[in-house]
């Protein structure tokens, strides 16, 4: 009997530390993420979003950068097909992250893969693809990656019903910056994903085309900047392949 309990009982710590080690190397940039979470509470609030509007948006949409852009497209009276044209090609780059852990993940089941996939954000994958670098064949990689997205949504959740509610206690609390610097923050944890000349061609281009498109009505550079670097990357991999 205890023979039978024993390996069990391992196996169920194992997972349970695994869990926890991913929310723990997580954390640092969850922290991070924290503050712009109450910023983007408080100017949904600024911007006269109801709070179950807003909560949702963090709980089913789950994007930092895209809730941002969202908001300001909205406060600028942008049109709502381009608002959820431009998030929708702004996420494309958690396609490019789904790929790159596909070889790590295909073997799970269809239904982890889609929850674990909602959840996939910049700080986990940055996290997960960590972990897979230091450990190639770590069996215990679902239950890290849950640790590391879980808390990451939780924390996110609860910083965005947060700065809600002190959005309209504190004055001024959606003008602290905090949003730009979010972007800034996202360039810190991707930069280090750029490894190929497609990687970094496609992040020059879009730099300069955001530049010299800046002034286009309704944010509509940024949509086209989006398209014209995935285009540039994709036309840089495929010629990568050729010539392989």
């Amino acid at each position: 009997m205890m023979g039978r309990c024993f390996p069990e009982t391992y196996l169920m710590n194992y997972r349970t530390r695994q869990f926890w080690l991913g929310a723990l190397e997580t954390l640092p940039l969850i922290l991070a993420a924290f503050p712009f979470g109450i910023v983007f509470g408080a100017l949904a609030n600024s911007n006269g979003l109801t709070f179950a509007i807003t909560a949702g948006m963090s709980s089913m949409v789950f994007a930092g950068a895209s809730q941002f852009i969202a908001i300001t497209l909205l406060a600028n009276g942008t049109a709502l097909p381009v608002i959820v044209l431009t998030v929708f090609i702004i996420n494309l780059r958690q396609m490019l992250y789904s790929a790159n852990l596909m070889h790590h993940v295909a073997h799970w089941p269809r239904f982890v893969r889609a929850v674990l996939a909602f959840w996939l954000t910049d700080e986990t994958f940055a996290t997960v693809s960590d972990r897979i670098n230091r450990h190639p064949e770590e069996p215990g990689l679902r239950w890290f990656y849950l640790g590391s997205a879980l808390f990451m949504y939780s924390f996110w959740l609860f910083s965005t019903i947060l700065g809600y509610t002190l959005g309209s206690q504190i004055p001024g609390l959606s003008d602290w910056g905090l949003d730009v610097a979010m972007i800034v923050a996202l360039v810190g944890i991707v930069t280090p994903a750029l490894k190929l000349r497609a990687d970094w061609a496609c992040a020059a281009v879009a730099f300069i085309s955001s530049l010299l498109t800046f002034d286009w009505p309704q944010q509509s550079g940024l949509l086209f900047s989006s398209i014209l670097a995935i285009c540039v990357g994709m036309l840089l991999s495929r010629s990568g392949k050729t010539n392989e």
